[in-house]
């Protein structure tokens, strides 16, 4: 089998990684954040949409070149290795394939084609206080011609920047629906929350808000849900090969008794299972996916990816500080973001434990 990545995928992927790379640098990052306001980056959101980043990922009805879910995750990688300051997984995981795939061709051309010119963000608010992404409490309800959205969403990646927000929410004839509301519309409140990372999260207060119906059903939902847990798993691969490289060079510089520490046999064995985690990461997220983007049930897979994420990354991060020593819980040093970023990661969306249930839901599901 030929697992290369093709021309397309390529060429995005080391675009990606030559802006990220060139705006991203531990000075630039540590200027964002010294500057006091939201770690947001609108000079580089600005260049993602220059460079045509954005628009790679927006269909070609919106005047993008439609690529796929694969290339999508080269890019994210990238996101994660650099831990950088602006909201792609949440425009491009969480909002852009929901809406390309079921909203309304002429709402959702407008918004996309926002997207790809850098004056459009997105995301999706998956969380409630307590309860299941894919039983939502929030309730929409049809008054005349629209729908009105109402309910508390909290945890709300990029809320406080996005312009456009997701909403899955129960409709009282027993479905569910995901639902799209302006951040500045009206019923609509902002709570900023602050988060270890510093990124701009927020709760959303909803209040019989205007909506528009972006899908309909349960399978839209999770459709939708899937594709947001995968392109995040890609997020926390990157997250994880920053800390292993980063680890890779400490552990061969520093020394103790004359000799790098990288000689000693339980620094060895821990960096060891550390590759190992990263690399079941990968392997289970590419497969993810693949499956996703060629249309196939993935549900088992995205599971299993997710699980990794969770498990495997908070292995890795914390591996990688323990190797550091003091030096990996120092701000001035690189190391710490990551360790922010995948710890936040872990979480979203659903732990280790709730995949573990899910995909034994899944198992128990198809053995009967």
């Amino acid at each position: 089998m030929d697992f290369q990545l093709d021309e397309e995928t390529q060429a995005v992927a080391d675009l990606a990684a030559q802006v990220l790379g060139d705006r991203c640098t531990h000075e630039a990052l540590r200027d964002v954040e010294r500057a006091g306001g939201l770690r947001h980056d609108a000079g580089l959101w600005a260049a993602l949409a220059e460079t045509g980043i954005l628009g790679a990922f927006v269909p070609e009805s919106a005047g993008g070149a439609g690529l796929g879910l694969l290339a999508l995750g080269t890019v994210l990688e990238h996101a994660g290795r650099t831990t950088a300051p602006v909201p792609l997984w949440e425009t491009l995981g969480l909002g852009v394939p929901a809406i390309a795939e079921f909203a309304p061709a002429d709402w959702s051309n407008e918004v996309l084609a926002g997207v790809a010119d850098g004056s459009v963000v997105l995301t999706a608010a998956w969380h409630e206080p307590g309860g299941d992404p894919l039983v939502p409490v929030t309730i929409a309800e049809r008054s005349g011609d629209r729908w009105l959205v109402t309910g508390t969403k909290v945890c709300v990646p990029a809320g406080q920047v996005a312009d456009v927000v997701l909403i899955p929410a129960a409709i009282f004839d027993g479905s569910v629906g995901l639902f799209a509301v302006r951040r500045d519309g009206e019923g609509v409140g902002i709570e900023p929350l602050r988060t270890t990372l510093g990124d701009p999260q927020a709760a959303v207060l909803l209040a019989e808000a205007p909506a528009v119906l972006v899908a309909e059903g349960h399978e839209s939902l999770r459709w939708a849900y899937e594709r947001a847990v995968a392109t995040q798993c890609a997020v926390m691969l990157g997250a994880c090969a920053q800390a292993l490289g980063l680890t890779a060079t400490y552990t061969k510089e520093r020394k103790q008794f004359d000799v790098p520490i990288a000689s000693f046999q339980a620094v060895a064995h821990r960096a060891a299972d550390a590759y190992m985690d990263t690399e079941a990461i990968r392997l289970t997220t590419w497969q993810a996916l693949w499956r996703l983007g060629a249309g196939v049930d993935a549900s088992e897979q995205v599971a299993v990816a997710k699980f990794w994420a969770a498990w495997g990354g908070q292995r890795v991060v914390h591996a990688a500080q323990h190797l550091h020593g003091g030096v990996g819980v120092d701000r001035d040093y690189p190391l710490h973001r990551s360790f922010l970023l995948a710890k936040e990661l872990e979480l979203q969306l659903g732990g280790a434990t709730a995949q573990l249930s899910e995909l034994g839901r899944l198992i128990a599901a198809d053995s009967g």
